[in-house]
């Protein structure tokens, strides 16, 4: 017989205790230790007696495997296909974050229907709606594919039961929080039953060769509800970004075992589904204010692809005992090292102004090929003095001052030449090696001071 174990696990890190306390050791979080029961086997140790007899093979020198490339499943979706890494993989378990009412189930039910057109059998499963109210958002996103199968289940058996009798390409749980074990006593959306469930999910797509999608909740510091080992567990980690009140969604991939990780997709929501944006740079500077103070054009690298976005600064005289520093969509550490880099080099006298800076569109930049751009909008916004609104700025920063040579320079160039700018400043180490397209003036700096009198004048 099997007896009962009492044991009080964390909600947010995982971290066991065998008492209750008010603050978890693990994560510092208060009250979200809580009490769960598992099943402890009589004789552990019998467990484990056919391990010796196992079949499993010796281990074998890597020179003697053969390699294979996986072949992967292509959606319509270029956006999608470029951040899983050119494609599903079969076989692989990815994990879908988001705040609520982004558009994740939205996303997943297009990409269903999508692969379903493709001859292939998708089952979706859902365990937050009907299968009438999932059929009602299928009719608003114009779907009606006979290969997509809907069904409306929270018991991970009988999920297991259909997918093997089914035998379906592809499978997507929407969402694992609502997936319990039956038995496991602790509630659906524990540690507990989301780790299980997460392993057994695992195992029928390795064993069976299924792609599984699963959507998973997010709390509100923008993390993956659950314990942290959920996302160890997956092959791949996908979060869904952007407002909720505006149309715009981007997707990023924080793990992926089968390609980078420093892919974006950009989708765009409207009435009949989400549209994939295949030119961002025109979205994100299609808004912008022309000869405005503090506002300068940067191109940053988002994997393979690159971006131009506007970068804006406003700096004016504080008025409280120490000086504010707020941004958005990078770092506000960068941003002061960044000023005071301006203060001890150049001599603009920064330590009396509140800064906020903002990266239009939503976008989150953190490569330091922004640093120069930075700079030059704060020292527009400090001069008031707006800048050619036809430059690129493109440059890291370092202590002395010194502008750093950065990567894939080539490819911003063109990007910036095919949306009509007419010069980039870049670092002076970044001119050669590479050809200069037709149509745009390159000029090289070394010094943070040299590109400020270039794009400002002084």
């Amino acid at each position: 017989m099997a007896k009962k174990k009492t044991k009080f696990i964390c909600q947010d890190c995982g971290y066991e205790s065998p008492k209750w306390m008010g603050k978890c050791p693990g994560c510092g979080n208060w009250n979200t230790m809580v009490e769960e029961v598992e099943q402890v086997a009589a004789n552990r140790r019998g467990a484990f007696t056919g391990a010796t007899t196992s079949t499993s093979l010796k281990p074998q020198s890597i020179s003697s495997i053969e390699s294979t490339s996986e072949p992967r499943i292509f959606t319509k979706l270029s956006e999608l296909n470029r951040v899983l890494g050119g494609g599903i993989v079969k076989g692989s378990l990815v994990l879908i974050g988001g705040d609520p009412g982004i558009g994740k189930s939205t996303l997943l039910l297009q990409t269903s229907a999508q692969l379903a057109d493709s001859n292939y059998k998708v089952l979706y499963i859902s365990g937050e709606e009907s299968t009438k109210q999932t059929k009602l958002r299928a009719d608003r996103l114009n779907i009606n594919a006979p290969q997509l199968y809907v069904h409306s289940e929270t018991n991970l058996e009988l999920i297991s039961h259909i997918i093997s009798e089914m035998n379906p390409d592809f499978v997507v749980i929407d969402s694992i929080q609502t997936i319990y074990h039956p038995d496991i006593t602790s509630a659906p959306g524990s540690v507990s039953q989301v780790r299980e469930c997460t392993a057994d999910l695992m195992r029928i797509a390795k064993t069976e060769g299924i792609a599984i999608f699963i959507v998973g909740h997010v709390t509100k510091e923008g993390a993956i509800a659950g314990p942290r080992l959920l996302e160890h567990m997956v092959d791949t980690v996908l979060y869904f970004e952007g407002e909720r009140h505006h149309t715009y969604r981007i997707l990023r991939a924080v793990k992926n075992r089968f390609g980078s990780t420093n892919e974006m997709g950009i989708f765009e929501m409207k009435e009949s589904g989400l549209e994939e944006v295949l030119n961002p740079s025109e979205i994100f500077l299609e808004e912008r204010s022309q000869g405005a103070a503090g506002s300068i054009v940067v191109a940053s690298m988002e994997g393979t692809r690159p971006v131009l976005v506007e970068l804006q600064a406003l700096i004016s005289p504080t008025s409280f005992g120490n000086p504010r520093r707020m941004a958005t969509g990078i770092d506000h550490n960068r941003v002061s090292l960044l000023m005071a880099v301006l203060e001890k080099r150049v001599g603009l006298l920064l330590q009396n102004q509140d800064a906020y800076l903002k990266v239009a569109g939503g976008v989150k930049l953190d490569e330091p090929a922004i640093d120069l751009a930075i700079a030059v909008s704060i020292a527009s916004s400090f001069r008031d003095i707006p800048s050619n609104p036809a430059d690129v700025v493109i440059g890291e920063i370092g202590l002395t001052g010194e502008v750093r040579r950065v990567s894939r320079i080539e490819q911003r160039v063109q990007e910036a030449v095919k949306l009509g700018f007419k010069r980039v400043i870049l670092p002076e180490r970044n001119l050669g090696g590479w050809n200069i397209p037709k149509g745009v003036e390159v000029v090289g700096v070394s010094t943070v001071a040299e590109a400020l009198q270039y794009t400002l004048g002084g």
